[in-house]
């Protein structure tokens, strides 16, 4: 894919998820492709990918939701924009509460599809702007870390010395 035909692939991604329209969500995606989301989780599959979108990430989020990507850039089958999102929480702890996160995502793509979609956000500052309690979000960090360390990628980097570098 080149990088044209990527940053319309966003306009469809991010303007599916601002409507929280599931299916169209999900169909930027390819049917085996996953979403890594930084508080839900891994998601798998279009089914789970647009269940998420509609039915959890929308319940959350509310109908003020935004979602813009800048500065796409694709090689190949690999493409990054960083990206502005907000809303305001419909969680009944944090009910109304404005959030502002500033986001890198990383896609992996396979044809004119998303086989991989992977997100970098600071979360606390998500966190604390909901004010959630510190010892939660000391909870909620230790989970992220716990996921990166589990990355195969994370593993390999890690276990390589300094100075060495990945082939390819």
């Amino acid at each position: 894919m080149d990088t044209p035909g990527f940053a319309a692939l966003l306009e469809r991604f991010t303007r599916a998820a601002e409507a929280g329209d599931g299916a169209a969500f999900a169909a930027c995606f390819t049917e085996d492709g996953v979403y890594h989301d930084y508080i839900y989780g891994p998601h798998t599959g279009r089914d789970a990918i647009g269940h998420m979108m509609q039915h959890i990430f929308h319940r959350d989020a509310g109908p003020d939701y935004r979602w813009e990507m800048f500065d796409p850039v694709c090689a190949g089958d690999i493409g990054y924009a960083w990206s502005l999102s907000s809303f305001s929480s419909t969680v009944a702890e944090f009910a109304g509460r404005q959030v502002l996160i500033d986001g890198m995502s990383r896609f992996v793509l396979r044809g004119d599809l998303i086989a991989e979609y992977h997100e970098s956000v600071n979360g606390c500052v998500a966190m604390a702007q909901l004010g959630v309690a510190p010892e939660r979000m000391a909870k909620v960090a230790r989970r992220w870390a716990g996921w990166l360390h589990e990355r195969p990628s994370a593993r390999e980097y890690l276990a390589r010395a300094k100075g060495t570098r990945r082939a390819g």
